[in-house]
């Protein structure tokens, strides 16, 4: 049979059976846009995510000071630890596995004026990888360099939204800011960014100096030792070696301060490696379950293609009978029903994948959250839809067509539509 003449008898057959066509069509359209749409879904919400984690910080940890829960060296259980401003330099020694360790000292509230505007904003000292553990871009300007760190420069560089505050629409670079009636340079002004978690402040409100400037002017108040500070951050040197770089800091802190290593109350961690891999999970596990939903949608599709098929073999027995009367084989007639399942569930398919990504185009044309990056279908999703379509059309194929092959021509001839 010619392709011109087994086409036009495919869309016949379904004309003739025009409600229970388009139930099955849709079935199988709807599951293939089941399955793009939730997974585009669950991606944007994975990279959005992704980029508000990058945003606070890639791949940082946080160690944080608590109080012993286990005896050690000699020392009771219920202990206050707190950090010094040396802690750094001998965890750095101790600990290869991690890139940068650097501490932290931060003080809220602090007066801050410029010839323009005041306010009461909070000042961090760090030491210069600190703008690229905690991902601070730069607008214009720089960052404090090992320079200023090494001299105790008086240099600042201003958050967003400080900058905003002080200077307004001005620019700040090489202005002065007055912190406690202490002088600042400008050096540098952040990028606005967008964070949805934080441990003392979102960043765009901030003023950053160098560690030795805040260690000088900025102590921890009196009768507090001066030497502390709130917290240490930490990078390993890759994501393979991130739970050998946090033991590290563990045992380095604990020889340091005579705790236990395996004393997690006398050392806590805000770990984002740990937090990336326990939502990269989550997001999998919604990828599986939403991926079945819609292969359960397309075997029902299949199922109704198949049904359509068994309804136009037993409707044109008799044409069948003839075609094998005057010499047709089995073969002949196999290739055509099987060909007419597989036009329909691929231009099903094909019009369920094209309504899908122009769903995703249009949606994507909203303003979307921060922690969604929109609808993203991928090459995977679309690569997988293909192939269960292929092999439920296969499956929808089979049985129809093979029926429709072994019909005897003598009682094909007999048959009686209805009858």
């Amino acid at each position: 049979m010619a392709l011109k003449d087994l086409i036009l008898d495919t869309i016949r057959t379904l004309w003739m059976n025009k409600l229970r066509t388009f139930l099955t069509m849709f079935g199988i359209a709807w599951g293939i846009i089941s399955i793009i749409l939730m997974v585009a879904a669950v991606e944007g919400l994975r990279v959005g995510q992704e980029k508000q984690a990058q945003s606070f910080g890639k791949d940082i940890m946080i160690a944080e000071a608590g109080i012993t829960s286990m005896q050690a060296g000699g020392q009771r259980a219920g202990r206050p630890i707190r950090w010094l401003d040396s802690d750094y330099l001998a965890v750095q020694e101790e600990a290869p596995a991690c890139k940068y360790v650097v501490p932290e000292l931060g003080r809220s509230a602090l007066p801050s004026r410029t010839l323009y505007n005041s306010g009461m904003l909070l000042v961090t000292g760090s030491l210069p990888p600190f703008a690229e553990m905690r991902t601070l871009p730069i607008a214009a300007g720089r960052f404090y360099d090992w320079d200023d760190q090494a001299q105790g420069r008086r240099v600042v560089f201003l958050g967003s939204d400080a900058k905003k505050q002080l200077f307004a629409t001005r620019s700040a670079i090489g202005e002065t800011i007055w912190v406690k009636d202490l002088p600042y340079t400008v050096i540098g002004v952040m990028r606005e960014k967008g964070q949805n978690s934080s441990y003392d402040g979102f960043d765009v409100n901030k003023l950053y100096i160098p560690f030795s400037s805040m260690m000088r002017d900025f102590p921890v108040k009196p009768p507090a030792n001066p030497h502390l500070i709130d917290r240490l951050i930490v990078t390993p040197k890759s994501y393979e070696l991130h739970q050998t770089c946090k033991g590290q800091v563990r045992r380095s802190l604990g020889r340091i301060h005579r705790f236990d290593p395996q004393d997690k109350e006398a050392c806590g961690f805000w770990d984002t490696v740990e937090d990336a891999k326990n939502f990269q999970m989550i997001i999998n596990g919604m990828k599986y379950f939403l991926g079945a939903v819609g292969l359960a949608t397309l075997f029902l599709g299949g199922l109704g293609v198949m049904n359509v098929m068994l309804v136009a073999v037993r409707e044109r027995t008799r044409e069948i009978g003839v075609r094998k009367a005057v010499g047709a084989s089995a073969r002949v007639i196999l290739r055509q029903f099987f060909v007419e399942t597989m036009i329909i569930v691929f231009l099903s398919g094909s019009l369920g994948m094209g309504i899908a990504f122009g769903l995703c185009a249009l949606v994507n044309l909203i303003p979307m959250p921060d922690f969604f990056a929109g609808m993203l279908p991928t090459w995977q999703s679309a690569a997988l839809s293909f192939a269960l379509l292929g092999t439920i059309a296969l499956g929808s194929a089979l049985y129809p067509a093979s029926r429709a092959a072994t019909i005897d021509p003598i009682e094909a001839l007999r048959y009686e539509p209805g009858g």
